[in-house]
């Protein structure tokens, strides 16, 4: 009986671990967008645990004055949530949205998919082509799939660069009506035939909120 051949050695070895996690650092620290596993292990050398070091390097980060945060499926180095308060000197403009646009940036990221037609549902006025325009343009939202309905026609969801923008890992970590109205974020809002008479000329005055606003 012969023995069974010896599995030939890989000619791509894989640096150690500690090297992968410095390898991942310095990805991170240099891209300005968030960085999914797969993109990482796509440019690390062949057989990196991307993941694995990704675990390692955000456990070293624990309580720094910047963390490894992940967001939607991809990952980032951002400032502690606590420490963001420093960078608003680096604010050179803050633009304010619409309450037309608040409200319909709401409706998506709290009922994602959902398509135009719903949202004028749920606001109980139209939805005017300016709005849904200036969110997109701002990379908050985008088209999600069509729904397989007479017209098929199209939803929104939000973006990742939503979630980057409130530091949010998903949209399941967004607060809940409770916490909206306990910070003064929601009001008692008029019957539906009142913000219809409304319509879309609704400005940036009459419904802020800090959650939206847009920081550039």
């Amino acid at each position: 009986m012969t023995d069974a051949p010896e599995p030939e050695e890989s000619l791509f070895q894989a640096p150690p671990m500690g090297e992968q996690e410095r390898m991942v650092e310095a990805i991170l620290f240099a891209t300005a967008e968030p960085v999914t596993v797969a993109e990482l292990n796509a440019r690390m050398p062949h057989g990196c645990d991307a993941a694995e070091a990704l675990a390692l390097l955000r456990k070293r980060y624990q309580g720094r004055g910047v963390q490894v945060c992940k967001v939607g499926d991809a990952w980032a180095i951002r400032t502690a949530r606590d420490l963001g308060f420093l960078m608003r000197k680096e604010t050179v403009e803050t633009r304010k949205l619409s309450r037309a646009a608040i409200e319909t940036l709401a409706i998506i990221a709290y009922h994602q998919p959902v398509t135009r037609a719903e949202i004028e549902e749920i606001r109980g006025v139209s939805v005017s082509r300016g709005t849904v325009d200036q969110l997109i343009e701002l990379e908050w939202i985008r088209f999600g799939r069509r729904r397989m309905t007479p017209g098929r026609p199209v939803t929104y969801v939000v973006t990742q660069g939503f979630l980057d923008h409130f530091g949010l890992e998903s949209a399941r970590d967004l607060p809940g009506l409770k916490e909206l109205r306990a910070a003064g974020l929601l009001e008692n809002r008029p019957p539906p035939g009142a913000m219809a008479d409304q319509g879309e000329d609704e400005t940036a005055e009459d419904g802020q909120s800090d959650m939206f606003e847009d920081e550039s």
